[in-house]
């Protein structure tokens, strides 16, 4: 029987997407850059102060950041289960994920002020 398209063995069709996958976290994290710098600019022009165009800046850049982080896990994890799945790629899979996750939790702490497990308070919640 000849399948048509993709089918699940196709590894060719894993690395692609796990390519298209860190293509679109870079792309995430390079506009990241952009959008937080104008959002900072926007925010001192309307007459903020320093700390608070510093604070909107860390917000914005800090979620985009770790969007791209996600994407970069997912690449990472489609392609060491489907390409190759040796001991040692998932080890460092492993401890990719740790220093990501690491990561992760820095830059929540630096945007909100709070470890990512903490609950917010209510006037947090609301801005």
């Amino acid at each position: 029987m000849i399948a048509i398209g993709p089918t699940i063995g196709d590894w060719e069709v894993a690395h692609d997407v796990s390519d298209w996958i860190e293509i679109a976290a870079v792309t995430v994290i390079a506009v990241t850059v952009v959008v937080s710098i104008v959002v900072m600019v926007r925010a001192a022009v309307t007459g903020g102060s320093a700390a608070t165009s510093l604070w909107v800046f860390k917000q914005a850049f800090s979620r985009g950041v770790l969007l791209g982080l996600d994407l970069l896990i997912a690449a990472d994890i489609i392609r060491t289960v489907t390409l190759d799945p040796t001991l040692e790629n998932v080890a460092a899979l492993g401890l990719l994920v740790v220093v990501r996750t690491f990561l992760s939790w820095a830059l929540v702490l630096e945007a909100e002020g709070r470890w990512p497990w903490q609950r917010r308070d209510d006037a947090d919640s609301l801005a």
